[in-house]
């Protein structure tokens, strides 16, 4: 099973959190916590691994809280995942990795995952922040049939 990680399906909600508030003022973790209804010190660990990532900045103060360092609409998905669990990579030798897998002098396939390491990176720079806030049925970047 091909499975995202809690923090990573965690800090894709705080982010639309973050852009459904639309505000112009930095938003505190507390203030995040609540709305999302995720424990403040998962939302305090997801909010500074995004803030190393430069997807989020932060301020300190007592107007402080985090804001977004780039138009969020435009954030990918892949670059969420990123940040919070490393490149995707469907299995321990794409890309070139070695010394990961234990059979990977003998193996047959290796290197033969690249391909579709590459097709489920694409999809998942093809689907933004604004994407997965505003779902609907048959998303945007999904081709649509003509109907006649």
């Amino acid at each position: 099973m091909f499975k995202i990680s809690r923090l990573t399906d965690y800090s894709v909600v705080i982010l639309a959190s973050m852009m459904a508030t639309r505000s112009a003022k930095p938003i505190s973790a507390t203030d995040l916590a609540d709305s999302t209804g995720i424990p403040q010190p998962t939302v305090a660990k997801i909010l500074k691994l995004l803030v190393h990532a430069n997807i989020l900045a932060s301020q300190r103060g007592m107007q402080g809280g985090y804001s977004f360092c780039k138009d969020p609409e435009t954030l990918s998905i892949a670059e969420v995942i990123t940040a919070l669990d490393g490149p995707v990579a469907l299995t321990a030798c794409v890309d070139g990795a070695s010394g990961t897998c234990l059979v990977e002098h003998v193996c047959a396939l290796r290197g033969r995952w690249d391909p579709l390491n590459y097709a489920v990176q694409q999809a998942l720079e093809n689907v933004s922040l604004k994407d997965i806030a505003n779902f609907s049925p048959i998303p945007d970047f999904v081709s649509q049939p003509a109907t006649p």
